[in-house]
């Protein structure tokens, strides 16, 4: 996989949250759960996709689990105004008290950035999920919309939230 497949140059970035010029950028992180068993429902939900098509979107991937290089497609709308938006995965992270992975934007994707989503459980025996991203517009639509993109990107962190409360419990 090469920086050339994706439409923007920071691959990666959102791994060590880093937040590359000339983007926009989002951090939502919110609590889901509390304990162990929060913690493995939640890192299940993230990896295999299950937060985001209970979100609902249409969700189309290439693989039951999240890896690197797994095709991911996130179809909003339904009929004649479907919007396909392609992306890649970029990084997984799969440790004792971090589970994640980031997915960066293909050609046909109305934005060009990179979006994580990372669940961790804290010292204190939290389960939180942090979605993390850098876009810009990438098509003329995306840029008519203006304000409006970083508002749905707010409202989608926000509701990826909620949704992974709910599939977190034991």
């Amino acid at each position: 996989m090469t920086a050339q497949d994706f439409t923007y140059a920071e691959v990666g970035a959102t791994r060590e949250a880093e937040r590359p010029d000339g983007y926009r950028h989002l951090r939502h992180r919110v609590l889901v759960g509390r304990g162990d068993a929060a913690y493995r429902n939640a890192a299940d939900a993230v990896m295999e996709f299950w937060m985001h098509r209970a979100l609902p979107v249409r969700v189309e991937t290439s693989a039951p689990r999240a890896a690197p290089g797994v095709s991911v497609v996130i179809g909003l709308g339904a009929g004649p105004l479907r919007l396909n938006a392609p992306c890649r995965i970029v990084w997984t992270r799969e440790e004792e008290r971090y589970t994640g992975w980031a997915y960066g934007t293909l050609p046909g994707h109305p934005q060009s950035g990179e979006e994580s989503f990372v669940v961790h459980l804290d010292d204190e025996d939290d389960v939180w999920l942090t979605v993390t991203a850098f876009s810009r517009p990438a098509t003329a639509a995306a840029r008519a919309a203006g304000p409006l993109g970083p508002v749905f990107q707010r409202a989608y962190a926000r509701r990826c939230g909620a949704v992974l409360r709910r599939l977190a419990r034991p």
